[in-house]
């Protein structure tokens, strides 16, 4: 069940809203929870059921295991080794058996198991929760609220990637019990944008991005960045956009999820980039992995080789393969050029340096798409081997106006600090709803979100 699809958005979604303030209403307030819980396991059962008991052991585990464990460093040590151990079976076993084979000539059969539903965002979130009740820093309720804070349906999936501290409190405020006519609106709004953002642009731009890297090897010199722009705006405009549309629906709930945007492709240089791209998953690394490594507080050499493990183990989070492994050491190698090239005091015009960062990132987003070796050098070697052959002026057309709407428009998160329900905004949102009806109705609801497979 997508967020944009019909049956998401006509049947699951308004029942759930409905049903969980009709109990709330009648102060059935423990009831609306378990509602609300039971919704959204239903959700994440919807592609596969048979992971049902995986996400519900991995809870079960890490919130018994969290109660007892403040400074107990075993014990944390072990939540984390069994967390990671889940993740590595499903997500990395196959991966680890065929560099096996290719090292030692062996031919140990491949698993082939299906990675289950949103496994990297969960046991990211729930270990963050572990480090944090280690530290102290979180507070226990009961376990139906811990429930709701791994299972929340808005944010299960794909993220963002929450604390515990920033989402129990909001569950237990008395006026988030109450329908707020206002989040309504504001959270319909910021919806309509993400929906706008993933059916009429990203599965616009997915249709030329696969074509291009499935036959990466005939790519022209146009074709070929093209394609890399092609894929490098559809990444863009389906991820914020279902950071949108999860952040929108979470309103309706009176729940606000945290900004995970902030006009990234507007960045000047690559720490900026990371600042504003995925921000959950950016504080994830810094807080959890770049800090307790020793982070900027050790010498230099030590500071840079941080950097590279943060960014080698981001690339591999993102997927079991060496092409997101080489696309997380080119971040971690830009990081280290960049802090050399701070230090020295050395200046680049903003918009030079705008443009050496977005090419930077638009060639990076190659490796990070390829399914192979190969297609990533196809691509790469035709965006620097100057042909004169013509291409359709439509993709080029396509490719400009995004370029246009990534670098002028406002951000679609500024509406959450400032927004008012007037006409105006009724007739946008009316035509982003329109316009995204009519792309789901000519494509079909066959399109899914890219993260949900990392």
């Amino acid at each position: 069940m997508l967020f944009n699809s019909y049956i998401f958005i006509f049947a699951f979604l308004p029942i759930t809203f409905l049903s969980y303030f009709f109990l709330l209403k009648k102060n059935k307030n423990r009831e609306a929870k378990i509602f609300l819980i039971f919704s959204s396991l239903f959700f994440y059962s919807w592609w596969n059921i048979v992971y049902l008991p995986l996400i519900l052991a991995s809870m079960f585990f890490n919130y018994f295991l969290g109660i007892r464990l403040k400074r107990k460093k075993i014990l944390l040590t072990l939540g984390i080794s069994v967390n990671l151990l889940l993740l590595g079976y499903f997500k990395y076993r196959d991966f680890f058996i065929e560099n096996i084979n290719s090292l030692f000539s062996t031919e140990y059969e491949l698993v082939h198991l299906a990675l289950p539903l949103a496994i990297s965002f969960f046991t990211f979130q729930q270990i963050a929760y572990l480090v944090d009740s280690y530290r102290g820093e979180t507070k226990e309720y009961n376990f139906l609220n811990y429930a709701l804070f791994v299972t929340f349906f808005p944010q299960l999936i794909a993220g963002p990637i929450v604390h515990h501290k920033e989402m129990m409190p909001q569950f237990m405020d008395v006026k988030n019990k109450i329908k707020n006519y206002y989040n309504i609106s504001l959270g319909l709004f910021i919806f309509s944008i993400g929906l706008f953002k993933k059916v009429v642009i990203a599965d616009t731009f997915a249709i030329w991005a696969s074509d291009g890297f499935t036959h990466s090897e005939t790519l022209t010199f146009l074709e070929s960045w093209a394609t890399s722009f092609s894929y490098t705006f559809q990444l863009y405009f389906d991820f914020s956009g279902y950071t949108d549309m999860a952040i929108g629906i979470a309103l309706l709930f009176n729940i606000k999820l945290p900004i995970n945007f902030n006009s990234p492709y507007k960045a000047t240089n690559i720490q900026d980039f990371w600042r504003r791209w995925h921000m959950t998953l950016s504080r994830f690394l810094k807080d959890y992995i770049y800090i307790p490594l020793g982070g900027s507080r050790v010498a230099t050499a030590h500071i840079y080789m941080n950097l590279m493990i943060t960014f080698l183990l981001g690339g591999l989070w993102h997927g079991a393969g060496w092409t997101f492994i080489f696309w997380g050491f080119l971040h971690g190698f830009a990081l280290i050029i960049y802090s050399l090239w701070r230090n020295i005091g050395f200046k680049l015009w903003n918009w030079f340096a705008w443009f050496l960062t977005f090419n930077f990132i638009n060639i990076s987003w190659v490796f990070f798409r390829a399914e192979e070796w190969s297609d990533a050098i196809n691509i790469i070697s035709s965006m620097f081997s100057y042909d004169t052959q013509n291409i359709n002026p439509i993709w080029i057309g396509f490719i400009l106006l995004a370029f246009f709407v990534v670098l002028t428009f406002k951000n679609s998160m500024s509406y959450l600090e400032k927004f008012c329900f007037t006409k105006k905004y009724v007739l946008f949102m009316a035509f982003l709803l329109t316009s995204s009806f009519i792309a789901i109705r000519l494509i079909g609801e066959q399109s899914e979100f890219l993260y949900f497979n990392f």
